[in-house]
């Protein structure tokens, strides 16, 4: 895992609505990565759907939010459609951001349940090591009025 103060990687990836999404055009405003293991699962529908819920809060404290997996964005495509998200799901295909982020799981095809909050300056606020999906949105607002000035 990166630690607190960290600037977090530089990334380019595709996004589910076939988009770029890099660190370099986040620059400027806060922003959360969620590393996810696998679309449209269990654990990982509920994980989206707190953020989906809670949007609205989400919104207006300014935070952008990003789901990340392998999955190609096709898969992501129709796991955001199926549940309505309104943030986007990006694809890490060569596992890239998911190895400097901490967030690969060795021998597995699958990253590990991690975010992280990013301040405007592109270094890390606040990581999350262990993530429950149901509280993972309700955990993050939180701390972002104590983190995020």
């Amino acid at each position: 895992m990166l630690s607190v103060g960290q600037s977090f990687p530089a990334f380019s990836l595709e996004s589910h609505d076939g988009g770029i999404v890099s660190s370099e055009s986040l620059r400027g405003s806060p922003y959360l990565v969620f590393f996810y293991p696998k679309a449209d699962t269990p654990h990982c529908s509920r994980e989206v759907c707190s953020f989906r819920n809670q949007w609205d809060a989400v919104k207006q404290a300014g935070l952008a939010v990003f789901g990340i997996s392998y999955d190609p964005p096709d898969r992501n495509r129709g796991f955001a459609e199926k549940f309505r998200l309104p943030f986007l799901l990006l694809s890490d295909r060569d596992h890239k951001l998911a190895k400097a982020a901490g967030a690969a799981m060795f021998l597995l095809p699958i990253p590990k349940r991690v975010s992280y909050l990013v301040g405007k300056d592109g270094r890390i606020l606040k990581a999350y090591p262990k993530v429950d999906p149901d509280r993972h949105a309700d955990d993050v607002l939180a701390d972002l009025s104590n983190l995020v000035s």
